[in-house]
């Protein structure tokens, strides 16, 4: 990563301008990181120093695009509205420029002399972050930044806190004297931050700076500020700052769409057409297009006329029927991407029919799955060879870890771009569907209808207190089948952890659950090694399947915190779930830990038939 080029100093003793210093690498992060961790508008730790990760604009070319290559998703791209993605640089050995950084906070603090002040006002040479009237003394940036929910950030209002008595008594306008910032020693909480200044004011700590409505009763209001957008204007904002730790989860959440390649789109000649789409879709007839292809790929014999027609076919196809607005729209298609997925995982697609070149690869096992009758669990299917793509749509700020739906999205640019930053997983796994007819007679149980929505209602009341208009507020995803969908697949990866030798983080779940879908596709979800073994597609044949289900169950009967987990009245988005039994690595589950329940799983002591999988226990 590199901070922007700083403007050119004229020398001192002339008017000539001095050569551009070449700017120094500020740090290097792993590729993946770019998109899940350190993504556009989140702040980087990089020694001493605090950096806040620029948009994508083209213009200032913040993202080198000769060093970060184009990979392409047909289905997702569309359903996101791009042409294309691209893979964040590489790492510092073989990338010449990297992502720009810019220097955030901009207050900072020196240990030694303990001034407070914008980071200009120490005067440090370019390229460096220290105090000049302290020798050099390493400066500290600010620990507290100041954001909104509508994806807005800005520095802490350090003069506002310390004078607000001043404001209170009708004084206006700065002081003119200069602060300071001290630590007392005395312990490790907000009371020993002091905050002072030369002026005389009374000496304030920053305890009570983290309460909710602490700026808003200064007067604070947010200015709107988006500083990993260069020259971006300030924005209007309703809404209420709120003071966060620089290193807090809740400055930068990544909101991440993404999608399978699934034929016919996983044999690369998607990519060969990219480019030539809107060009294919205006030409009315297969003799057109074929005219066409015959000019554009005039020595390439692997693009077939009737490929190619299929493509349109599908493309066709996918679309969803268009009600309600834009949102409505992209949340239809982005349904029907995941509804496509599940028809080919449990279609299959056999390898000997296709090329080297094939991403997508799903064969049933050898074996019968006879076995796996009793559990209701139709036959598995061994996802041999997968690729998904992951793109980065936006972020958001103060998200709520228990909300499984994403607040105000944050834009990755000032201007409209035709590509959005990705990664792209190369991997394997296991796709398990559930009987539908003993699932409906199951949640069609009044006691398990019950316990769902008690759920229900407290994520329901979640989401709106979360909304800025709790009419928007989207609905619960809770039904008895999504909770047990969901709660297996946590249970089942955390099997496969202890038996498989696959670490939790190296595995995901992906859900498929609607009235006409109950599936989850669990596969390797990193994009080293680990993901091509082997290993998880082993655990896919029916008597090893069996098995491991059978020791899931048994662990999930019981938990280290029984009986308060098991009995647990809580209000709110999980009943019987916790980090010793349910939950799972924040990077391995699609809903952020919540709507988990392992007693729909295995039933409870007062009620054990409660359980869809009850009768597979031995009681």
């Amino acid at each position: 990563m590199t901070p922007p080029r700083e403007r050119r100093r004229r020398g001192a003793d002339s008017g000539s301008a001095a050569p551009r210093l070449a700017l120094p690498r500020r740090g290097s992060v792993r590729r993946s990181q770019m998109i899940t961790t350190y993504g556009v508008g989140s702040l980087i730790a990089v020694d001493n120093e605090s950096f806040i990760v620029s948009g994508i604009d083209d213009a200032y070319r913040t993202w080198p695009l000769d060093e970060a290559p184009i990979i392409y998703e047909h289905r997702l791209a569309r359903v996101l509205g791009v042409r294309h993605f691209r893979l964040p640089p590489a790492s510092e050995d073989t990338s010449k420029d990297g992502v720009r950084v810019r220097r955030f906070p901009l207050w900072h603090s020196c240990p030694k002399c303990q001034s407070l002040q914008p980071v200009r006002g120490f005067n440090p040479p370019p390229g460096k972050n220290v105090c000049t009237d302290c020798d050099d003394e390493p400066l500290v940036p600010s620990r507290f930044v100041v954001a909104c929910e509508d994806g807005h950030l800005d520095d802490f209002p350090y003069w506002k806190w310390l004078h607000r008595r001043n404001r209170e008594d009708g004084a206006t306008g700065h002081c003119g004297g200069e602060m300071r910032m001290r630590f007392s020693g005395q312990s490790a909480s907000l009371r020993s931050i002091l905050i002072s200044c030369t002026c005389g004011v009374s000496e304030v700590s920053m305890e009570g700076a983290f309460r909710r409505s602490a700026l808003t009763d200064l007067g604070v209001r947010c200015e709107g500020r988006r500083p990993w957008l260069k020259d971006a204007p300030a924005a209007f904002c309703t809404e209420a700052p709120r003071t966060l730790q620089r290193g807090s989860s809740a400055i930068w959440q990544p909101v991440l769409k993404s999608a399978l390649s699934i034929p016919p789109w996983s044999d690369g000649l998607a990519d060969k057409l990219a480019g030539r789409w809107e060009r294919l879709r205006s030409l009315s007839s297969r003799e057109k297009i074929e005219i066409y292809l015959m000019g554009a790929f005039p020595d390439d014999d692997s693009i077939s006329i009737d490929a190619v027609m299929a493509l349109l076919e599908a493309e066709q196809a996918e679309d969803p029927v268009e009600e309600g607005g834009e949102d409505a729209n992209a949340a239809n298609r982005y349904r029907a991407l995941r509804r496509q997925e599940y028809e080919r995982l449990c279609a299959g697609n056999d390898l000997r029919d296709k090329g080297r070149d094939e991403q997508f690869v799903c064969e049933p096992p050898v074996t019968g799955p006879a076995v796996l009758a009793p559990f209701g669990l139709e036959r598995p299917m061994l996802v041999k060879r997968l690729r998904e793509v992951r793109a980065l749509k936006a972020f958001t700020r103060i998200a709520d870890p228990e909300s499984s739906s994403e607040g105000h999205e944050a834009s990755l640019s000032l201007t409209q771009t035709d590509w959005l930053p990705a990664m792209e997983v190369r991997g394997e796994g296991v796709f398990v569907r559930l009987d539908e007819n003993r699932l409906d007679d199951w949640a069609g149980q009044v006691a398990v209808a019950a316990r769902v929505e008690r759920m229900r209602t407290n994520h329901d009341r979640m989401l709106r207190e979360r909304a800025t208009d709790p009419a928007d507020a989207p609905p619960s995803p809770a039904t008895p089948r999504m909770v047990l969908l969901h709660t297996l697949a946590h249970v089942l990866i955390n099997q496969w952890s202890l038996e498989a030798g696959y670490p939790a983080a190296a595995l995901r779940e992906r859900l498929y659950t609607d009235a006409d879908m109950a599936g989850i596709l669990i596969y390797t979800a990193t994009s080293d090694s680990a993901g091509s073994l082997g290993g998880v597609v082993a655990q896919g044949e029916p008597e090893r399947l069996a098995q491991v289900l059978r020791s899931a169950l048994r662990r999930a009967g019981w938990c280290s915190a029984d009986p308060l987990c098991v009995e647990a009245r809580s209000a709110g988005a999980n009943l019987a779930a916790c980090h010793a039994c349910a939950m799972l690595p924040e990077t391995s589950c699609e809903h952020n830990n919540i709507l988990l329940d392992r007693a729909l799983l295995v039933g409870t002591p007062h009620d054990p038939h409660l359980g869809f999988f009850a009768n597979n226990l031995g009681r």
